[in-house]
């Protein structure tokens, strides 16, 4: 139950950040790069984690087992949050505009603890179900 908290609050993290704080710079003439497309892909998997953690923790309480499922999607949920920008989007190319500089790197160390939660999630999980039995 824990983790899909923590993960609840990255993940909402990551979406609104992306948008905001750590999202890519606005150009003066009001054209936009394709770290616009990354950060919004970015707000489309931080709130598909934050539903998937959502769902952990009401599933949490019934099931075990599908809380692990859950679990286990949200691991490959946070790896496609941390190859989106700079992988499968390309960002600017200037290292030190602020979508390179700023939100690869914050988005990346996010959904890495997201994907650490998760699976910390999957393993409380199930030892929980195997001490039961």
């Amino acid at each position: 139950m824990v983790p899909a908290i923590l993960i609840l609050v990255l993940a909402l993290v990551a979406a609104a950040g992306s948008q905001s704080f750590l999202g890519p710079c606005i150009h003066e003439d009001g054209s936009v790069g394709a770290c616009t497309h990354a950060s919004k892909a970015v707000l489309g998997v931080g709130i598909l984690l934050a539903a998937q953690s959502l769902l952990a923790l009401l599933a949490g309480r019934k099931n075990g087992s599908i809380a692990a499922g859950v679990y286990l999607s949200m691991i490959l949920t946070a790896v496609l949050g941390i190859v989106l920008p700079g992988g499968l989007i390309p960002l600017c190319g200037m290292a030190t505009m602020r979508c390179r500089a700023l939100m690869r790197p914050a988005m990346t160390i996010l959904f890495v603890l997201c994907g650490l939660l998760s699976a910390l999630g999957v393993w409380l999980t199930c030892f929980r179900a195997a001490r039961s039995n």
